[in-house]
């Protein structure tokens, strides 16, 4: 009898096993330990990375800029996202998301645009040139999973951000900051969208853009809305932690598929920095 038990229970231990098997094959994107407050919202996360430049010389369909990527391959590929900076400005302006975000286990692309004065619809198509040619032809390509792309940008980036996913609904993910553009209904968007807006924007007013941006995506796409309490157009310029924290969150859940992260999401951000935060909340 005691035999028998103990057959039992090493019978139930390698269903338990193969169980937990299966589990893990379900999610081969995992990248970094299991993530906590502390880890999102520190300077930098478990990733080293490098940097490299990329000239203008040397590309088509956007102005260059830097590579960010983790150094180590032992975990695999890793997802991509290109980002791009606002009106006017250079990648310097947000450069400091370059690091950060890759440091969590993605290769960025932080762009040049053709000219300071690209209108959301042409920032949109070079953001999506930007991962093309890091999957094609950028050195770093073999450390890149093609399949699992996002965008993101700042203010008339951040409208382009939202142009790239209306045209590529093969994206994983979008973030737009305190997005600009003329067009004020994204409801051909299919792509998992975090908008982060600033409640004393001026420029990019909340309520005549981050709003209705979010308000015309289907809530079958997924999306989220926040927005930081007391804070400018110009939020993304500095270093900001309510935006790293739920940036990353955003694209590790959608870009990794780590459903670790869903407890960032859902419910979700609070806190004297957060003045709104909406969510359809992933399907769990």
């Amino acid at each position: 009898m005691a035999r028998l038990a103990m057959a039992a229970v090493l019978a139930a231990g390698g269903v338990l096993a193969t169980s937990s098997g299966v589990q893990a094959a379900d999610n081969p994107y995992e990248r970094g330990p299991a993530p906590t407050s502390a880890i999102l919202e520190a300077s930098r996360g478990p990733f080293a990375t490098a940097s490299q430049s990329v000239s203008s010389w040397s590309v088509s369909g956007f102005g260059g800029g830097v590579i960010y990527y983790p150094t180590s391959t032992s975990e695999g590929t890793f997802g991509a996202i290109a980002i791009s900076p606002g009106y006017t400005a250079a990648w310097s302006s947000i450069s400091w998301l370059g690091p950060r975000i890759a440091s969590h286990g993605f290769v960025v692309i932080g762009i040049e645009t053709n000219t300071r004065f690209d209108q959301p619809d042409s920032r949109g198509r070079q953001l999506l040139a930007a991962l093309d040619y890091l999957v094609e032809r950028s050195s770093v390509r073999g450390r890149i999973d093609g399949t699992r792309l996002a965008v993101a940008g700042h203010s008339m980036g951040g409208g382009g951000s939202l142009e790239a996913a209306a045209t590529r609904p093969s994206l994983q993910a979008a973030v737009p900051l305190a997005p600009w553009n003329l067009d004020k209904t994204w409801s051909e968007v299919r792509v998992p969208t975090l908008i982060i807006g600033g409640e004393s924007d001026s420029i990019a007013p909340v309520y005549s853009h981050s709003e209705p941006f979010y308000s015309s995506i289907p809530a079958s796409s997924e999306k989220a809305y926040l927005e930081l309490n007391g804070a400018s157009h110009f939020f993304p310029q500095t270093v900001n932690t309510p935006t790293a924290k739920q940036m990353v969150a955003w694209l590790k859940r959608f870009v990794d598929n780590d459903t670790r992260y869903e407890q960032f999401l859902c419910p979700g951000p609070s806190g004297f920095a957060i003045e709104e935060y909406r969510n359809t909340c992933p399907s769990y």
